[in-house]
């Protein structure tokens, strides 16, 4: 586990900052834009947490935040460097960690009608936002693996998390006592 002794480090004063393997690249270069939407998800996700949800969810959301870290340090390294370092990495294992949850959550609500708006308790409606920051990383991956190969499973991954954020959103209403919110296109 990284030793993290102090905050700042007056090295990316310049507009740069260090990837994993010690490179130096900017600030706005396209993999640092990517893992900072993996981080602004995973305090989204943070944010959910804190707004009453059911317990069940609060588990799955805990590990799911430490797998975004590992989705950090799958990004945050070159693949050309992975064989020099042991780092964490997404894997299939963390992607059927995933559809397990979606599958077991999914039975226990109504098959979708129409389409559902965002929305309901405080605790779903942050689900949802969380979904939405989840698919903005994920556009940002796929516009990364363009440029430069990333992790094999690291897109298929966060393309799984929003699913389970949908789901989870859908849940917490239903176990809130609240119905989903559907979409009047009539109106």
């Amino acid at each position: 586990m990284p030793r993290i002794t102090k905050v700042y480090t007056r090295t990316g004063d310049d507009g740069t900052t260090a990837l994993g393997g010690g490179q130096r690249v900017s600030k706005s270069h396209i993999r640092i834009d990517a893992f900072g939407e993996v981080d602004e998800l995973n305090s989204c996700i943070g944010v959910a947490m804190a707004s009453d949800l059911d317990p069940q969810l609060i588990v799955q959301l805990k590990q799911i935040q430490n797998d975004l870290f590992h989705l950090g340090s799958d990004l945050c390294i070159l693949e050309a460097d992975k064989a020099k370092f042991n780092v964490p990495q997404i894997e299939q294992r963390h992607i059927d960690q995933l559809e397990q949850w979606l599958d077991r959550l999914s039975e226990s609500l109504e098959p979708l009608q129409n389409f559902i708006l965002p929305g309901g308790v405080m605790g779903a409606a942050q689900l949802h936002l969380a979904r939405t920051i989840c698919r903005r990383a994920e556009r940002q991956l796929v516009s990364l693996k363009k440029e430069e190969a990333i992790g094999h499973f690291t897109v298929q991954y966060l393309n799984r998390l929003s699913d389970l954020l949908f789901v989870m959103a859908r849940y917490q209403n239903k176990v809130s006592g609240n119905e989903d919110v559907l979409w009047n296109s009539r109106a």
